[in-house]
């Protein structure tokens, strides 16, 4: 079964707008994200958590205020990722043995965004643990893609991408550390971006088995795992990265044309789907055919090889938290620090691609959105051009910009077939550390070059 591709719908921005000029209340921007919910989400079942009552009691209240300077989203409805500590709110991450948790305080983004005007009307929909390329487990059920109901909206932040593609709430907010931001922007065919490690404060973000705990308090965010927003127009996707940013980020004047590009479409042990690759070919095609200078290959690029082996290793054992792996190995102390130093030492590596070149594009993942399963994606294996390959491969795309701490946005690049489906595609701009503003403006030029 396809839903309809509700992505007209009006985005924060302009929704914000449209409150200012009297043209709508908030209460009424509320409500007609509630009915929308209700319309949909029976099938969807992108909404985790609603807030509905709460929502509307703040809603009415300002319909009796004006907005101030610093509230461009006064009165627009959206949702935050399910891991998010909203106060009075369950936080589960999708654990049964979890669900008596209930948020004491606002995180730190949310608290943001509130004061950007924002009414959090509800928590969407993630996988067990953040862990999966899926979002559904033994709590909420299981997210389908607004797209095609038989697929994956992606994962982790799954409910978040299939609420802003079917068009319940404008925006929201996710996390990626392996994809999980752009991989559902991908599947679901809506704009995402990965922001620079440090930049947005995670405090908040903690799992409730341990923030459950008398006393605790999370003092720093994870190592690779970022907070990043997911939206229907590069517009919002950027006042949002503003809103939630520690502090003020620069925008470049050089204008793309001017600019020197470098495609990644080929990853070592990684291969992309022809779902994928024919509608990135075709999408750089019409980019160089616009004026955009666009390189295939470059001496500079790390040894991408060596880059996944050490992502994979700093990722699982980031949130495994030292833990045993199923190996039944355990990493030391040691480990970590080297570790850090393979991860500093590509970074290094990537600032000095980033003195020749401006931005780097690459698929966001291997696949377009992928067949329900019942088990986590990377307990298995992905087709692709006819093939099982393992899973886990299918994460150097997102480690691509992950592990060396770069920020990448995710733009829909038009359409391919995957196993028999007509799916969404996206395309990821990735560029130097700090970089967010510049990559989401690349890719609005870009945007514009493809669809305008």
């Amino acid at each position: 079964m396809a839903y309809p591709q509700l992505t007209d719908k009006p985005g924060a921005l302009e929704t914000a707008a449209a409150i200012r000029r009297g043209e709508l209340s908030p209460h009424e921007a509320v409500d007609a994200a509630i009915v929308r919910i209700e319309h949909f989400d029976a099938q969807i079942n992108a909404l985790a958590v609603p807030d509905f009552d709460r929502a509307m009691e703040t809603a009415r209240a300002m319909d009796k205020q004006k907005p101030g300077e610093d509230q461009p989203l006064f009165g627009v409805p959206m949702t935050v990722k399910e891991s998010f500590d909203v106060e009075g709110l369950q936080s589960c991450w999708g654990h049964n043995r979890l669900t008596d948790y209930i948020a004491p305080r606002d995180s730190e983004l949310v608290k943001r965004l509130k004061a950007a005007g924002a009414i959090v009307i509800g928590k969407t929909n993630v996988p067990i643990d953040l862990t999966d390329w899926q979002s559904f487990n033994p709590v909420y059920g299981r997210t389908t893609n607004p797209h095609n109901a038989d697929r994956s909206p992606g994962g982790s932040s799954g409910g978040s991408a299939a609420a802003v593609a079917s068009g319940m709430v404008p925006c929201e907010y996710g996390t990626d550390i392996g994809g999980s931001v752009r991989v559902p922007a991908h599947f679901c065919g809506i704009w995402g971006h990965k922001t620079s490690w440090g930049l947005i404060s995670k405090r908040g973000h903690d799992h409730p088995q341990m923030a459950r705990r008398k006393g605790f308090v999370a003092a720093h965010d994870g190592a690779l795992s970022i907070a990043g927003p997911l939206a229907r127009n590069a517009a919002d996707l950027a006042l949002l990265t503003e809103l939630g940013a520690s502090f003020p980020l620069r925008r470049r004047a050089k204008r793309l044309r001017e600019c020197r590009v470098l495609a990644i479409t080929e990853f070592p042990g990684s291969p992309v789907d022809a779902s994928v690759a024919e509608p990135t070919e075709s999408a750089l095609e019409r980019l160089q055919r616009g004026g955009i200078r666009i390189e295939r290959a470059s001496e500079l690029v790390p040894d991408l090889q060596r880059q996944q082996n050490d992502y994979l290793r700093m990722m699982n054992i980031a949130m495994a938290r030292g833990a045993p792996s199923p190996d039944g190995k355990r990493a030391y102390a040691s480990d970590w620090f080297d570790m850090l130093d393979a991860q500093a030492a590509n970074e290094y590596q990537w600032s000095q691609l980033f003195e020749t070149y401006d931005f780097v594009l690459a698929p966001p993942a291997p696949v377009l959105a992928i067949p329900h399963l019942e088990e986590p994606v990377f307990r298995s294996s992905l087709k692709i051009n006819g093939q099982d390959v393992p899973a886990a491969s299918g994460l150097a795309w997102a480690g691509l910009a992950t592990f060396p701490n770069l920020p990448a946005t995710v733009l829909p690049i038009g359409h391919g077939n995957y196993e028999g489906a007509k799916l969404p595609c996206g395309m990821q701009v990735m560029g130097p550390r700090w970089s967010d503003l510049d990559c989401i403006a690349a890719a609005e030029t870009m945007a514009t070059i493809l669809h305008g």
